[in-house]
């Protein structure tokens, strides 16, 4: 019998929720605070009603970090522009299934560009959506906020697709990551974690907490 995808605890710093003004050493202080991989939320004012930065910022950004780059685009036509964040320095490229593009497809480039590839959920989609692309995936993102807008509250509602997750994963014998984004705190953190998520992103919680590695340290222990 095979055994389960243990996978490891990872936080991820949300760069979005940082200072703008000083991206570059918000994201070396995530990384010296303890930060495994740095969170980039990519958002184009259309899938999403919020606008967030290009390829040329996550270029800018590679020198001042080794941090795994975990880019989440948030875009209608990911399928257009994954190649340019790839370029830019990304490690690991998530895109929506809600999105219009040949899924299937657009994971095949990324994993043949040497990326990692993700796939994210919204809150009101049916975890069923995933189910073709499960064994295409290295990261499936759960989100645990309507996306577009940081701050929000924790969706508890979606706790269920999580144990989806874990559950097809262990039946199909895969491993990948369990990704949650939206309303992490340390309290948050624990019903992810009880229901299989791993990899913790985090924007809120960490930028603005008074001791960032306090706040890193109680996400990865949660």
């Amino acid at each position: 019998m095979t055994t389960p995808f243990q996978p490891p605890r990872i936080v991820a710093p949300s760069i979005l929720a940082s200072d703008y003004g000083t991206f570059g050493s918000e994201a070396a202080d995530a990384e010296a605070k303890g930060g495994d991989w740095l969170h980039l939320d990519v958002m184009d004012g259309h899938f999403v009603e919020n606008i967030s930065f290009g390829p040329g910022v996550v270029k800018a950004l590679r020198p001042h970090t080794k941090l795994f780059f975990d880019v989440h685009l948030m875009l209608t036509r990911p399928d257009r522009y994954w190649e340019a964040f790839a370029k830019a320095g990304a490690d690991g490229i998530t895109v929506h299934v809600e999105s219009e593009h040949d899924v299937g497809s657009t994971l095949e480039k990324i994993r043949a560009a040497g990326l990692k590839t993700g796939l994210a959920l919204n809150p009101g989609t049916p975890f069923e959506t995933m189910q073709p692309y499960l064994t295409e995936i290295d990261l499936l993102l759960i989100m645990t906020v309507v996306p577009g807008f940081g701050g929000q509250s924790f969706m508890h509602e979606t706790l269920p697709k999580i144990e989806a997750g874990v559950a097809e994963r262990d039946r199909l014998g895969l491993s990948y990551h369990i990704e949650v984004d939206g309303g992490i705190d340390a309290q948050t953190a624990v019903h992810a974690a009880q229901a299989g998520a791993n990899v913790l992103v985090a924007g809120t919680t960490i930028f603005k907490a008074p001791d960032r590695a306090a706040a890193i340290r109680s996400l990865r222990e949660a």
